[in-house]
């Protein structure tokens, strides 16, 4: 890699969304099974209507009881009808979950392959400048907070307010307005107190939030440098670092915890006195003669029907708001601009030979540094150009370039005669391979990665790939052979067996471009011969681009690029070059008295 990219500025932060806007992006998913949605409602009320009659009957049976004389006379008509109503509560209950639970799924399942496609489409710029493990948090989390979101609001906040709607209605139309009066403050107070309460303690989740995904992304950058950690013996370095986002995790969550408390004390004392007041005027009523016992035991009912939902709405609440917050945070991964994008009805490549040209091209990932210079070159199909040049210099560029991670602040690229922003990126991109200097594999088996150059691939496909890159006697003396594990980025195998891994991959793509970027620069000697005879045959009848460090590499070249400072400064084949006496030349010479072939600085 020449250059880098720590001078690119970041993106923006998007704007904070309010809670009304994120639920208005989700509500689209939900409404997508607006069937089930419809019959998980019809449910939800069928089963707070069983839980309020089957208080109902409750009461006229301790009324039947109270006046009935003999337990031989009980009325069974009352006990059977309050058992069926609070069977149908449970049936309708766990009905409405079966069928609610499918929505939950989904809506979640899509909302996060919907981040998760679009961070892939994001440029190389966003990527590199996000830690992998705080984004892979956010994911995590919004993707069970619209999960829990939808929960709490289909399973606790529309059947409470339910509830309430037909216990106030009840108690107005059997008692004195005193009853739902009582009843409305209470949940009034308590609903008031809680969310001015929860406001206050919600900067405490976020800081927890914030820290949490620091000291995760810090872990995974960490733990995938393991053995850069290991090299340098800053085990210890590397636990400070964590533990400073730990620290700050303690502390809001300590003070999320010590203002829970808070809140729970005074949600209980309002749920208390809104339950006082409400027996007291049972208990006078009953007195007075205007109430029965029975209905005593049915305002007693209602009360506590009334206060578990509302002791858990409080958390609920709180739930629900910090759920939005996660869910805001995943969404805010979708305002990430498209700094790369096709134009609309973009076709796919035409097919043909490969034949790449670069017209006066200007790049720089910053505008405050420009790093190529009117860059002007053809590769004609099937054919080899190496690019040379110090570190710095804009070689690397040419790649992410052609692959259309940027596009060209000035010029433009082309490919079979079509200028590649005029063509869908997929189809760019199928059309060209790479082997590169350091080569990245998943951590899955080697037939896993070799296949990733075509995962439709037959297995004889993936093996004859295997054997065209020398690699397919290496995988047999394997224990596991072709299902060897390679381990976090291909750690377990060798640079030169990653080489060839890589080398095999992209044979089973079949480019019609390839890209050599410094594919054995890091190898030994004995090593890097063998594979350079394997690209040389891979680069047959291909267009190759080469970049290379080692000169002797590309003494074959159709034409070799000296680039310095981002502009083209000789070109030519090697003969030429040499012949002229220039900067190519000068290099040659160096990397001869080289002891490892690498002139300082190239």
């Amino acid at each position: 890699m020449d250059e880098s990219l720590a001078a690119a500025p970041s993106p923006p932060a998007p704007q904070a969304r309010s809670a009304a806007q994120t639920l208005r992006l989700l509500w689209p998913h939900v409404w997508r099974y607006r069937g089930r949605v419809g019959l998980a409602f019809a449910f939800l009320a069928a089963a707070k209507v069983a839980l309020v009659g089957s208080s109902l009957v409750l009461a006229r049976l301790v009324d039947a009881l109270n006046i009935t004389p003999r337990p031989e006379l009980l009325p069974l008509a009352f006990l059977v009808a309050y058992g069926i109503a609070r069977l149908c509560a449970t049936l309708f209950q766990e009905l409405r979950q079966v069928v609610f639970a499918r929505v939950m799924a989904r809506s979640s399942r899509v909302v996060a392959r919907r981040v998760f496609e679009h961070l892939h489409t994001l440029s190389l710029r966003f990527h590199l400048d996000r830690r992998t493990g705080a984004v892979s948090r956010d994911l995590e989390r919004g993707m069970s907070a619209i999960s829990d979101l939808l929960d709490w609001t289909i399973y606790t906040i529309l059947p409470t307010l339910l509830e309430i709607v037909l216990v106030t209605t009840i108690l107005a139309v059997k008692f004195d307005w005193t009853f739902p009066a009582i009843t409305l403050g209470t949940i009034a107070a308590y609903v008031a107190f809680t969310f001015r309460v929860t406001e206050w303690r919600l900067r405490w989740y976020r800081a927890a939030n914030e820290a949490d995904t620091h000291a995760s992304g810090r872990a995974v950058d960490s733990l995938l440098n393991y053995e850069t950690v290991k090299y340098f013996g800053n085990e210890s370095w590397e636990s400070r670092r964590y533990d400073e986002g730990l620290v700050r995790l303690e502390e809001a969550t300590v003070k999320s915890l010590k203002s829970l408390a808070v809140l729970n004390i005074g949600q209980s004392g309002i749920v208390a006195l809104g339950l006082t007041l409400l027996l007291w005027r049972g208990a006078a009523g009953v007195l007075e003669g205007r109430m029965s016992i029975g209905d005593l035991v049915m305002v007693n009912a209602f009360l506590l029907q009334l206060a578990a939902p509302l002791n858990f709405l409080g958390m609920v609440y709180r739930e629900v708001k910090q759920a939005l917050t996660n869910i805001e945070r995943m969404f805010a991964l979708l305002d990430e601009p498209l700094e790369v994008r096709d134009a609309p009805g973009a076709p796919p490549l035409p097919d043909g030979g490969g034949a790449v040209r670069f017209e006066a091209v200007d790049f720089g990932y910053d505008a405050r540094r420009q790093v190529l210079h009117g860059v002007d070159f053809e590769i004609p199909a099937g054919r080899t150009v190496a690019v040379v040049g110090a570190t710095g210099s804009g070689k690397s560029t040419l790649a992410r370039l052609l692959f259309r991670f940027f596009d060209p602040t000035g010029g433009r690229i082309v490919v079979d005669g079509r200028d590649i922003r005029e063509v869908g990126q997929d189809s760019l991109r199928r059309a060209i391979g790479i082997v590169p200097q350091d080569t990245v594999l998943f951590n899955d088996s080697i037939y896993y990665n070799i296949a990733y150059g075509r995962p439709e691939a037959t297995r004889d496909q993936v093996e004859a790939a295997a054997r065209a890159a020398h690699v397919h006697d290496f995988i047999l003396r394997l224990p596991d052979g072709y299902d060897t594990a390679v381990g976090e980025r291909g750690l377990k195998l060798s640079g030169g067996e990653k080489q060839r891994v890589a080398i095999a991959r992209t044979i089973l793509k079949d480019p019609r471009i390839l890209i050599l970027d410094e594919a054995t620069s890091a190898l030994d000697t004995r090593t890097e011969r063998a594979i350079q005879e394997e690209l040389a045959e891979v680069s047959r009848h291909r267009t190759t681009l080469v970049i290379a460090h080692r000169l002797s590499t590309i003494v074959d070249a159709d034409q070799i690029l000296v680039l310095d400072g981002g502009r083209v400064v000789e070109r030519g084949s090697h003969a030429d070059l040499l012949g002229g006496g220039g900067r190519y030349a000068q290099m040659w010479r160096l990397q001869q008295e080289s002891p490892d072939g690498v002139a300082a600085g190239a």
